[in-house]
């Protein structure tokens, strides 16, 4: 269950990659930050009595997570806003070595033959991606490649809480408050830096509405899958990485990006990677 459950957020994840790059052709990557998060958080709101009972003993670990996403997704929606899709996509799948990494550092996870096999592929299909020329159309700056590593970092470091956090809440307590505390940090940014809101722009911007309808759903397939004993953090994380081949299609189809039949060669490397590793 826990792995259809991951699945489902991989795939989601391919396709909130894609209207994130759609959303920010009419908004600021802020702008679409905060009103994604706005409505994410006004989606979760049903939880709230729910939310009240937490042990509030995990607040902080909570407020940490929140604090560590707030800068992971600049960083990410920064990078995605001038990369193309399906190459940020490849880029993300980094996330694979910082989250085996912690796995095993912090939850001392083991890493079989079978998981070894199969983070070796995913990192293999990287590899070919880059010096096979799967980025010779894309003009990319090694700032934007920082920002996705760095987002990247984040985003294991935040998978890690995750992992923590369900085995001590239910999933619509960690929804609930991690939107709250996300929701304060971005409105204290935008009002902080005086940023412009293109109010215009923005309420005709129907990609956040739908951005943020995927994001809740997907969250809450994640935090489920998290609170089951046979999930790890590397295992979960390799899966996730399915989302890949939705970013390489998507990138094709919506936004006419090039060497597709390459990028999805290397992308089958990767998902061969992602079935070993589960098997």
């Amino acid at each position: 269950m826990w792995i259809a459950l991951v699945c489902l957020y991989g795939v989601i994840k391919g396709v909130r990659d894609i209207i994130k790059k759609k959303a920010m052709e009419k908004n600021s990557a802020m702008e679409v930050l905060f009103f994604y998060t706005l409505l994410s958080f006004i989606f979760v709101l049903p939880e709230t009595k729910n939310a009240l009972a937490a042990d509030f003993h995990y607040i902080g670990f909570i407020m940490i997570k929140s604090a560590i996403i707030f800068a992971a997704w600049i960083c990410g929606f920064k990078a995605i806003k001038k990369l193309p899709v399906g190459f940020y996509g490849i880029m993300d799948m980094s996330r694979v070595i910082f989250a085996t990494f912690l796995g095993m550092t912090v939850l001392h996870e083991t890493m079989t033959l079978h998981r070894g096999a199969g983070m070796a592929l995913v990192l293999a299909g990287l590899l070919l991606v880059n010096i096979g020329g799967g980025r010779s159309d894309e003009k990319t700056k090694p700032r934007y490649i920082m920002l996705v590593l760095a987002s990247c970092l984040g985003n294991a470091v935040s998978e890690l809480l995750d992992k923590i956090l369900m085995n001590n809440m239910n999933s619509g307590q960690l929804q609930f408050w991690y939107m709250f505390f996300l929701l304060l940090l971005y409105l204290g940014y935008m009002l902080f830096t005086r940023t412009k809101i293109e109010w215009s722009a923005l309420f005709k911007n129907y990609w956040i509405i739908i951005l943020s309808v995927l994001f809740v759903i997907g969250d809450k397939a994640l935090f489920i899958a998290c609170a089951d004993q046979r999930s790890t953090v590397v295992a979960m994380t390799l899966i996730k990485q399915c989302s890949v081949m939705i970013a390489i299609i998507g990138g094709r189809i919506v936004f006419k990006e090039k060497r597709t039949a390459y990028k999805l060669i290397c992308a089958s490397v990767i998902v061969c990677g992602i079935v070993f590793a589960v098997m």
